[in-house]
């Protein structure tokens, strides 16, 4: 048996991973101008950097908004398309260990899919994501580049940009301790520092996908959330979902290649085919 190669293609990056004996190797991602110009770099750059001759290349499983812009085989090798929340689903589950939880992939926007044994279900989403970011912080900041923002917000202070249950109230309210949010931005001053605003809009994402999962998973009685996508690399997760898990009892996972759960979850579908 040869190596199956999972394909996230999207708008312009492409994440790809290599599924060998059943297990992922060596995930990598490339940016480029177009989805194809991106697929066509990932998969090269793949093999050329794990020594793959293409006749080692059993399938090519694509998935992601992008996949729809390939119409043959990528490079003669038999290629097939995998639903974009099943793969989410597949990878999320692999990488985390858990049959019942509710999957956060947290891309330009946020979908919410729940996997529980072997039923996987798109449950919703929101439009808020890394697109959301980077569009307002190109409107407030000046720059759309997601490290540049983050390593701002490192240095900001979201307590001048939130109002928090502490300011408006002298004691904890049912459920809501005193640190918890009340508003979004509403302590936000028109010469506010550009460190605030971009802690503002980092921890506005964040939380609002965070409680829309809890959201999302009311009456499910699943309590664990697996986040996956490019925003788990953001260090601010490491303190928001923290927070939001004693806030409503619930857990959230960040896989080690969360970023690559859903190229994953597409070599992973062709072998449950």
């Amino acid at each position: 048996m040869g190596i199956v190669i999972g394909i996230d293609v999207g708008i312009s990056t492409t994440k790809i991973v290599g599924l060998r004996e059943g297990k992922p190797t060596a995930p990598i991602r490339i940016t480029a101008a177009d989805p194809i110009t991106s697929l066509y770099g990932a998969f090269g750059k793949y093999l050329h950097e794990n020594n793959i001759q293409l006749d080692n290349v059993e399938h090519v499983m694509l998935t992601g908004v992008g996949a729809g812009y390939v119409k043959n085989d990528v490079y003669g090798v038999k290629t097939s398309r995998c639903d974009e929340f099943v793969a989410d689903a597949l990878g999320a589950r692999y990488e985390s260990k858990l049959d019942h939880a509710i999957v956060v992939s947290m891309g330009t926007g946020t979908s919410f899919v729940m996997c529980k044994g072997g039923e996987i279900e798109h449950i919703g989403g929101i439009g808020i994501g890394g697109g959301t970011l980077q569009g307002l912080a190109r409107i407030c900041l000046g720059t759309g580049d997601i490290k540049q923002v983050s390593a701002l917000a490192m240095q900001g202070d979201i307590k001048n940009i939130n109002l928090l249950i502490g300011d408006i109230s002298a004691q904890p309210l049912p459920g809501l301790p005193m640190e918890a949010t009340a508003s979004i931005f509403a302590r936000a001053k028109s010469d506010a520092p550009k460190e605030d605003i971009a802690a503002g809009i980092i921890g506005m994402v964040l939380q609002t996908i965070g409680s829309a999962s809890v959201l999302a998973a009311k009456g499910s009685g699943c309590r664990d959330m697996v986040l996956i996508g490019n925003l788990t690399l953001l260090p601010q997760c490491k303190d928001i979902f923290p927070a939001l898990e004693k806030l409503y009892k619930v857990r959230f996972h960040i896989p080690k290649y969360a970023e690559f759960c859903t190229a994953i979850g597409a070599a992973l579908a062709y072998k449950e085919e």
